[in-house]
């Protein structure tokens, strides 16, 4: 079946904004606020894990923009189990057939690098959709090592933070990063990125950012039980994070002015 992307117009060297979404709802706040592509996750308290099939099927249904679907087994480190890898090809190959654009993973070995073997083993079981290598790159030893080993997988981009809490303190890293890949990937800053620091990375030579452009919406339970919490890790269980759309539109705008993310 051959689907048809709708875009909003913008200029080709326009720098493409990626919405990390964790549900419909804020795939469909980001598709309307002008976001160019969705990174499909569950398990927001875990960093990010697979999200469900019926989430996938829905978001396919009624989102245009490309949709990358991650897929991760668990929160936690990224070196997985022979069982874990099993799970990881079968939601692969599911994730395919629900319609997905593109997936979005990362294995790394004990010692800290990237496994190249089994990586790249995933990139062509998910051939031919595009994979990303997520932000296991910034849990590595040696991030421009890191570059070309992910480099050989396969893999179209990376995203990372520069191995930093944030990417504004990971700034010089991406930077570095940027000249280093020399158009043979991609390399996306995520992690903390808004309107107000948008331009840093642009001016660095980011090829694309990543943000959840999210808020904190209230529950709306009346009854709430003060006596039993069902999920230790969520600091407030009745509390839900969307994407917003005005956060959404004022990074969209600010890629808009981009002149392009030259090396």
């Amino acid at each position: 079946m051959t689907r048809k992307f709708l875009y909003i117009p913008i200029n080709c060297t326009t720098m493409l904004l990626e919405v990390c979404a964790y549900s419909l709802d804020s795939c469909l706040t980001a598709q309307r606020a002008g976001a160019g592509r969705i990174e499909l996750c569950g398990g927001m308290a875990e960093g990010g894990t697979t999200p469900s099939a019926g989430l996938i099927q829905l978001v396919r249904q009624q989102i245009h923009i490309p949709i990358y679907v991650m897929i991760r087994p668990r929160g936690g480190d990224f070196l997985y189990s022979d069982t874990e890898l099993a799970v990881m090809r079968a939601d692969i190959s599911l994730a395919k057939a629900l319609g997905a654009d593109g997936l979005v993973l990362g294995i790394l070995q004990a010692d800290g690098t990237v496994d190249e073997a089994t990586t790249r083993a995933l990139v062509e079981l998910a051939h031919p959709l595009p994979v990303t290598f997520h932000r296991a790159f910034d849990m590595t030893r040696d991030p421009f090592e890191a570059l070309e080993a992910v480099i050989r997988t396969g893999a179209v981009r990376i995203l990372t933070s520069g191995q930093h809490q944030t990417a504004e303190a990971g700034l010089s890293v991406i930077r570095q990063l940027a000249k280093q890949s020399a158009g043979r990937i991609e390399v996306m800053a995520g992690a903390g990125v808004n309107a107000s620091n948008a331009a840093l990375f642009i001016d660095a030579g980011a090829d694309a950012l990543h943000s959840s452009g999210s808020h904190t919406e209230n529950s709306r339970m009346e009854f709430r039980q003060p006596a039993v919490s069902m999920a230790s890790a969520v600091p407030d269980e009745y509390e839900h994070i969307e994407a917003n759309e005005e956060k959404v539109r004022a990074l969209v705008a600010i890629t808009r002015q981009s002149p392009g993310s030259p090396k």
